[in-house]
């Protein structure tokens, strides 16, 4: 009996690395290494998916070192003090805010679409912003049970989905489309590839649910990452084999628009169960992340302001966790894409950077007393700072002089 708990909970930890690393964020990676290349990104997508597994070792390490169950913020003030405490807090909070802006602009024109199919008349585009947080709002505001019934419902949604896409469109894929590669822009994806692995805020929920079984804890991990890995590649090897790079209809002129990759493959295509699946898909993959991220996000804010968890202080919360991500779509006309590429920079602070800089102090195992380990720790904060560095390159335009060819101007 017992061995049947260990398993049964060895399964449950793979997925729920598995289903916290998969989001909307996936809906953006053909559009950001559609420059890159089918199987180059599949080079930058190993990369990425080892580095920041690397630091969900450091992440593990460090959380077991500390007695009692503690988060990501605890971690950071226990073992490097104040100053890093703060990073923390103000890091998470824009983390989940540039996310829940990408969910919010990818939605607006999946709304705005139905809407119009079933009004049988145009809606104005600037009433989409609204609709995800209106609609599904309410669910964060009944807290985690309504948040739990509504997301079981459409996970199987978007498994649904996603096995008609993996039906429908292969027949679709042309073979000289994933021939395309252009190592210019290897850097430009890197961002939103980061962003798509970040998986460690669940570590610490993880360790207790697998009754602190180190060994167990990091077979979870690699398994739990892999699997995201290969689904992603999956997806990409459907929509770059589908989807024309050039074109009014290309993945160049989405990434422009900040566009979720399933627009442009639902307009490529012709057949309209495609198209349903796709718009299907985008919806149940933004919905639920975006329920997922809300209900952190409000539940951080309530902690973090001492609000009171009556109606009024529920609604504050909801008000405090919508409103700022609303203003940033309005104000970014590619809000999906830049949302995630300001993510990216988030994750590379407070998932690789934090946690490779905690991993300095520990003592045990003993690995982390090996010069081995120090290097180790030097290469995953390099590479955290190249991101952001390279993300703030990326946000001053430097890539658009590159990109024109692909758009035709």
């Amino acid at each position: 009996m017992e061995h049947k708990t260990t398993i049964f909970r060895y399964i449950g930890g793979i997925l729920l690395v598995s289903g916290t690393t998969i989001g909307a964020g996936m809906l953006a990676l053909p559009i950001a290494t559609a420059f890159l290349g089918f199987y180059p990104s599949l080079l930058v997508f190993v990369f990425c998916w080892l580095m920041m597994l690397i630091s969900a070792f450091f992440f593990l390490d460090v959380n077991m070192s500390i007695e009692g169950e503690v988060n990501l913020i605890t971690m950071a003030q226990r073992t490097l003090g104040t100053w890093a405490k703060v990073i923390a807090w103000i890091v998470y909070l824009l983390l989940l805010y540039s996310l829940i802006a990408a969910y919010i602009a990818a939605s607006a024109p999946v709304f705005t679409t139905a809407l119009s199919y079933v009004l049988r008349r145009p809606i104005p585009s600037w009433i989409g912003p609204f609709i995800l947080p209106l609609v599904f709002g309410w669910f964060i505001y009944l807290g985690t049970l309504g948040v739990d019934w509504i997301n079981k419902v459409f996970m199987c949604g978007l498994g649904i989905s996603f096995i008609l896409l993996i039906a429908l469109v292969p027949s679709h894929i042309e073979s000289s489309l994933l021939l395309h590669h252009d190592y210019s822009l290897s850097f430009v994806a890197l961002a939103v590839i980061t962003t798509s692995f970040g998986y460690h805020v669940i570590i610490p929920s993880l360790t207790t649910y697998m009754n602190h079984d180190v060994k167990h804890l990091r077979w979870t991990l690699v398994i739990g990452s892999i699997v995201p890995l290969i689904i992603y590649i999956v997806w990409q090897l459907l929509v770059l084999g589908t989807v024309p790079i050039g074109g009014k209809e290309g993945l160049a002129m989405a990434w422009k628009l900040g566009q979720s990759a399933t627009e442009p493959l639902s307009k490529v295509v012709q057949s309209k169960i495609l198209r349903s699946g796709a718009l299907y898909f985008s919806f149940f993959a933004i919905v639920t992340s975006f329920l997922g991220v809300s209900l952190s996000l409000s539940d951080f804010l309530t902690d973090g302001f001492k609000l009171k968890k009556t109606w009024e202080g529920r609604l504050i919360a909801c008000l405090l966790t919508f409103i700022p991500p609303i203003i940033f779509v309005f104000s970014s006309s590619r809000g999906f894409v830049v949302a995630l590429e300001y993510a990216g920079t988030f994750v590379a602070i407070l998932l690789i950077f934090l946690p490779a800089a905690m991993a300095l102090k520990l003592k045990k195992p003993e690995f982390y007393l090996t010069k081995y380990a120090k290097i180790l720790i030097g290469i995953i904060i390099l590479y955290a700072l190249f991101i952001v560095s390279v993300n703030i390159t990326q946000q001053t335009g430097f890539f658009e002089s590159i990109t024109k060819k692909y758009l035709g101007n």
